[in-house]
């Protein structure tokens, strides 16, 4: 027996020889009010959990019931079955390298019971479940094996992936030949007629699932589910980087694609054209939105999920990352009562989230708020949110039109695209109404010429345009495992950071990686600004038609301070580093 088997006999010090299985009068619904008084599920939601249990008449485990009901994480589950049954937890990182694939017992007991054997000697079994309230589990192992059954709490998806990946080895000829060949033909049954049908199994559900609580748990902003000849791609962009899944591979790409096109309420018959949808699920106790967009390539429909988490977001300048002085310069600019604020950047940047965070502050009893989105993101108390339909007729133009009757204090528009939406943004601004909108430029400077370029007259933006902030995101470096390493004088000189430190301290960090952070040394993201104010002299500069470049420099002597310095400034801070920001900037 191993090191990690002595271990868990030992049972920190006990008696090796005492038996470590759950007490046989463990009672499921005394664990439901266990959650209750632990206040990590309502009453309700017991009730409801238990109601399902025996509604289903045990066909589906407690505990499997209340991860899927989206109650709790399947990680923080685990925690609470083991301070309720004092039986200690075994992570994924506690697996030994090879687990057992036992003769006596098949895949298909272990599949079905969520069950994995974790290691052996002569006298005991130490295994690893999700659900330790499945007594007949214990029971039957004993008798199969003869041997005392030692038991750990699993977490639920980590022990679905493990046994999936013997799975996998298995059928790919790497492991144990199986012990019944109908096994595996239960297992990864496929013989199914129509897509409606196929995406209602068990197997795709369960599949879609956890692919959803895994991206919560990951928290990722996108999932990407992809259709290649041979497999299925499964990838969550996460603080802005996309990263494949290790979970296991699927062929059955037209049964995941159109589960998801159901939960979407999307017309699974049509796979020639691009679709758009939402839906909503309950994960960990939250309430995600996801918005849908389907678009047909070689192999099969390409899904992108965005995933909104409303309870997660905070609309504060200072969580975004912008620093004091900088959000002082925009709650002054917000305080203007009419005029065009612009916030500029590309798909991704958080130019969105700027906005809301802007309105949060603009928002009092005193004022009218509407927005016009597509979409409408999230939900803001008090705000009038509009969402765009242009199928029918309701586009970003028709919107304002209504809008500019209702009387608005302010207006926020989801994007300038077009010369209509331009020219009835510059119009309310005129006529007393503080507009706040976005725009697709590389920096602050260059919002002027594409509104130039949408025909909007100089004059106008030169007398309705109050500020222009351009952003980019950047990764914050993980506190649990960033390096410090002291700059060298030539990293200084090059990339002008004298300016950044305080007196000879040239401290900065890099990334290590870690398990926190999935080693990639980061964690989170941070905004890094560019706030373009636009200064009488800028002004006077676009009513003469100066070019960009003449306007910027005049900035820069006004004091603008462009995204790569704002970043640097972060690198110097120990929030990220000079990799990251060089990624995403450019030095003027």
């Amino acid at each position: 027996m191993n090191q990690l088997s002595t271990d868990f006999l030992n049972n920190g010090g006990e008696n090796p020889d005492t038996l470590d299985r759950p007490d046989s009068q463990l009672d499921r619904a005394e664990f439901c009010g266990f959650l209750v008084e632990t206040r990590k599920i309502s009453q309700a939601d017991a009730d409801r959990a238990m109601r399902l249990y025996s509604d289903q008449a045990g066909q589906e485990s407690l505990i499997s019931l209340v991860i899927k009901l989206g109650l709790m994480s399947d990680k923080d589950l685990a925690n609470t079955v083991s301070a309720y049954t004092r039986l200690p937890v075994i992570e994924k990182k506690e697996y030994p390298d090879e687990l057992i694939e036992s003769e006596r017992v098949s895949l298909k007991f272990l599949k079905e019971n969520k069950v994995l054997l974790i290691d052996e000697d002569e006298e005991h079994l130490v295994t690893a479940i999700a659900d330790p309230f499945e007594q007949y589990v214990f029971d039957a192992l004993d008798l199969i094996t003869n041997k005392k059954i030692v038991v750990r709490i699993g977490i639920l998806s980590e022990i679905e992936q493990a046994l999936d990946s013997i799975l996998s080895d298995t059928l790919a000829g790497k492991g144990k030949p199986d012990y019944s060949a109908s096994t595996h033909a239960a297992l990864l049954k496929d013989d199914v007629e129509q897509l409606k049908e196929m995406a209602s199994e068990a197997p795709v559900i369960k599949r879609v699932n956890q692919i959803l609580q895994k991206a919560v748990t990951s928290s990722a902003s996108d999932i990407h589910i992809e259709p290649f000849e041979n497999v299925l791609r499964v990838r969550f962009r996460i603080d802005g980087m996309l990263r494949d899944d290790d979970g296991p591979q699927s062929q059955d790409t037209a049964a995941i694609v159109s589960r998801i096109k159901i939960m979407a309420n999307l017309n699974i018959a049509e796979r020639r054209l691009p679709q758009d949808g939402r839906f909503k699920v309950r994960i960990h106790g939250d309430t995600i939105d996801l918005r849908v967009s389907t678009l047909p390539t070689l192999h099969g429909e390409s899904v992108v999920l965005r995933l909104l988490r409303r309870n997660d977001v905070e609309l504060d300048f200072a969580y975004l990352g912008i620093e004091e002085g900088l959000t002082k310069q925009i709650l002054h600019v917000l305080d203007n009562p009419h005029g065009i604020i612009l916030v500029t950047g590309p798909t991704g940047s958080g130019k969105t989230t700027t906005l809301y965070a802007a309105l949060k502050h603009l928002n009092r009893p005193d004022r009218k708020i509407i927005t016009v989105e597509d979409p409408v993101e999230y939900n803001i108390d008090g705000v009038n949110q509009i969402q765009v339909k242009a199928d029918i007729g309701l586009t970003f133009a028709n919107a304002l039109r209504s809008i500019v009757r209702q009387d608005p204090d302010i207006i926020m528009i989801g994007e300038m695209r077009d010369q209509e939406t331009a020219k009835i943004a510059v119009q309310s601004a005129l006529t007393g109404h503080l507009v706040l909108s976005t725009i697709h430029t590389n920096d602050a400077v260059s919002s002027i010429t594409r509104l130039l370029d949408m025909g909007v007259e100089n004059f106008l933006i030169a007398s309705t345009v109050n500020a222009i902030m351009a952003q980019r995101l950047v990764r914050k470096l993980c506190a649990k495992c960033k390096q410090p390493y002291r700059a060298s004088d030539e990293e200084v000189s090059r990339l002008k950071l004298d300016h950044y430190f305080t007196g000879l301290d040239r401290t900065i960090y890099q990334a290590a990686g870690c398990e926190e952070c999935g080693h990639t040394g980061y964690s989170g993201r941070s905004a890094i600004i560019e706030l373009l104010l636009i200064s009488p002299e800028i002004r006077k500069l676009i009513s003469n038609n100066a070019d960009a470049e003449e306007i910027y420099q005049t900035a820069r002597k006004k004091g603008l301070r462009v995204m790569y310095e704002d970043g640097m400034r972060k690198v110097a801070e120990g929030i990220t580093t000079i990799q990251e920001v060089l990624r995403i900037t450019q030095e003027k």
